[in-house]
């Protein structure tokens, strides 16, 4: 089954929002991606829990399908790339070389967030752009952290947002995207990554989420 994406209007600007927790600038070309923690496999195992092996390769195979659908120019990460130091592992390193020697005209920027300051930065072969926030890139602040910006609409990452659909039987926390008036955040990209429970918290807001291959309005 093809995976959807959703083409929205935010703040009179179109995004479309990719059901693999990603959204797509067609204007400037540009994928935005939060939170993709890479090699957080390998920090666990390194810390004694035994998490299964494969965590980043599946990342890397969905980061390829965006590659493929939208054939980006660029690739703008919002912040926390790596997990940890232990990120650094040559399993991950070596599955992220690959990927990058597959994709090595493209122009990847790193927004600095709080994960990638303690992992440290990738070695300067992968060619990675790193960033304080806001970072403006066309009528965007470019931010890891939720804030507003001026004179910009600010794109986040770093919450992991997550939103509860419930029926008087049951209930599903469903990764979605936010978007106020001045700021939006994106679902974390990556596995592992867990989710912050925003519906007391969007008043006001869009939220679109991610079920399975589907990318749906839940409020306007």
């Amino acid at each position: 089954m093809a995976i959807e994406a959703l083409t929205v209007d935010v703040n009179g600007h179109a995004l479309l929002l990719s059901a693999e927790r990603a959204a797509f600038d067609p204007i400037l070309m540009t994928l935005f991606i939060a939170d993709a923690h890479f090699g957080k496999d390998a920090v666990f195992r390194a810390r004694g829990i035994p998490v299964p092996v494969g965590t980043t390769a599946e990342s890397l195979m969905r980061l390829d399908t965006l590659v493929a659908t939208h054939k980006p120019e660029a690739i703008a990460f919002l912040g926390d790339l790596l997990h940890a130091r232990e990120s650094h592992a040559d399993e991950t390193l070596t599955a992220l070389h690959a990927w990058r020697m597959r994709h090595r005209q493209m122009r990847l920027v790193l927004v600095e967030g709080n994960h990638d300051k303690h992992a440290g930065a990738l070695p300067e072969a992968f060619g990675v752009e790193l960033v304080k926030e806001p970072y403006r890139l066309g009528p965007w602040a470019l931010c890891h952290h939720p804030q507003t910006v001026d004179d910009a609409y600010a794109l986040a990452g770093h919450e992991h947002p997550v939103y509860r659909l419930a029926t008087r039987a049951d209930s599903v926390r469903l990764p979605c995207f936010r978007f106020g008036q001045r700021s939006g955040v994106l679902p974390a990209f990556g596995a592992f990554t867990g989710g912050f429970e925003v519906n007391g918290d969007v008043r006001g807001e869009a939220v679109y989420v991610v079920a399975g291959e589907r990318v749906f309005n839940v409020r306007n």
